[in-house]
């Protein structure tokens, strides 16, 4: 497979700017395939409607308002559950190739844990919306995983710090797959990895809104990627043949430009990438942690007093499992900083942060965007889109 098969889910820094109007096919080639996308629980609403579960999402926004922005949550937000039809319309009025949406699990089972059938109503909204857009000629792709874990999975054994819900998340995709292989030919496994684990089980910005700084958020990890890797192969052994269709897992990554050509800052900038593109992207691509991300944590544990490495070690078994589950290569892009070296904080400091080591900012003189933590600076896509050639394009070549 070809370094052409990669894809570029979310340009934020490029798409943001754009009106309808500039989004036409005038400016690319012919094979450049352009999207809209968005996710269940931004959307959809209906948050307790026709049976659908609970999810993380809908206690975190509902029992803690002040931590979201304008106090919005899932109750209603766009609802598409509702209005999907007009959805379908706008989109393609808009003119694009491809439409991303996720499925809320807990639409699929209530409470995330397979039963003898799936939710009908959940289901049958689904199969409308997916054959609507096939019907006007829009490509659907679909996300198992954007976030909305259903809450009893947390309540019942900590969602995604458990290994728990490594098969629980392999039933939920086969069932998916099942019921949505003749529509679906693009399948995202889990959306954002480092979002739901850094900021879910690291920080606690996120639902769930765990603070387990440098500690969750690596269990986490491990845990995603093997749920991850389950999924693929249930889709290659059981539903490819068949379905002719191809699946990855999305990750996001900022562009981390060195403030200066001196070493430090190099290794600086290499050292950020690793830590967030690759500590995900490195097990399916190469197999294992990056070794920048082993070394730098297994050290900061040993000196904090820790007897291993907070960061859990994957078994040849599990490093086979993992190695080789891609298709094709996604990569979330929204906005570049600029990183250096510093001095190393106290190894009592476990977080994720501090295992990275770098000083990191938005420059002054770089345009904002909507949001505080969004700079623009277009050069950062395209070296990213470089860095990702550069580190796996072999890999890639030779799978």
């Amino acid at each position: 497979m070809g370094f052409k098969s990669v894809l570029l889910v979310t340009l934020g820094s490029l798409l943001s700017f754009c009106s309808t109007a500039d989004v036409n096919k005038h400016f690319f080639p012919p094979n450049f395939k352009i999207g809209v996308a968005n996710a269940a629980a931004q959307i959809e609403g209906a948050w307790n409607e026709d049976g659908k579960g609970e999810t993380i999402w809908d206690r975190f926004a509902m029992s803690r308002p002040e931590r979201i922005f304008d106090h919005s949550s899932p109750q209603v937000a766009a609802d598409s559950y509702h209005k999907w039809r007009e959805d379908v319309e706008m989109v393609k009025e808009m003119g694009v190739d491809h439409y991303r949406l996720s499925i809320a699990w807990a639409r699929i089972y209530p409470d995330g844990y397979k039963t003898e059938e799936p939710n009908a109503r959940g289901v049958a909204y689904y199969k409308n919306l997916l054959r609507s857009l096939r019907a006007l000629g829009i490509e659907p792709m679909v996300t198992l995983y954007h976030w909305d874990l259903p809450q009893k999975l947390q309540d019942d054994f900590g969602g995604w710090l458990s290994p728990k819900i490594v098969d629980i998340f392999a039933d939920y995709a086969r069932t998916c797959f099942e019921l949505f292989g003749n529509e679906v030919k693009w399948w995202i496994t889990i959306n954002e990895p480092k979002q739901i684990c850094e900021a879910g089980y690291g920080t606690g910005g996120f639902a769930p809104g765990i603070y387990s700084p440098g500690v969750g958020s690596y269990k986490c990890a491990k845990n995603v990627l093997l749920a991850h890797a389950k999924a693929y192969h249930i889709y290659d052994k059981e539903f490819r043949q068949k379905n002719q269709g191809k699946v990855a897992i999305v990750i996001d990554s900022n562009w981390f430009e060195p403030a200066s050509a001196k070493p430090e800052d190099k290794e600086a900038s290499e050292r950020a990438l690793q830590f967030s593109y690759g500590l995900y992207g490195n097990p399916v691509f190469n197999g294992d942690w990056p070794a920048v991300v082993k070394e730098r944590v297994a050290q900061r544990s040993k000196q904090a007093g820790l007897k291993k490495s907070r960061l859990p070690a994957l078994t040849k078994e599990e490093i086979k499992l993992i190695k080789g589950t891609h298709d094709f290569l996604c990569i979330n892009h929204y906005t570049s900083h600029m990183v250096s070296a510093w001095n190393e904080r106290p190894f009592s400091d476990t977080s994720f942060a501090a295992d990275i080591g770098v000083n990191d900012w938005m420059p002054k003189e770089w345009p904002r965007g909507g949001e505080g933590w969004f700079s623009v600076w277009a050069p950062g896509m395209r070296k990213l889109l470089n860095w990702l050639k550069n580190t796996y394009y072999t890999t890639i070549q030779r799978s």
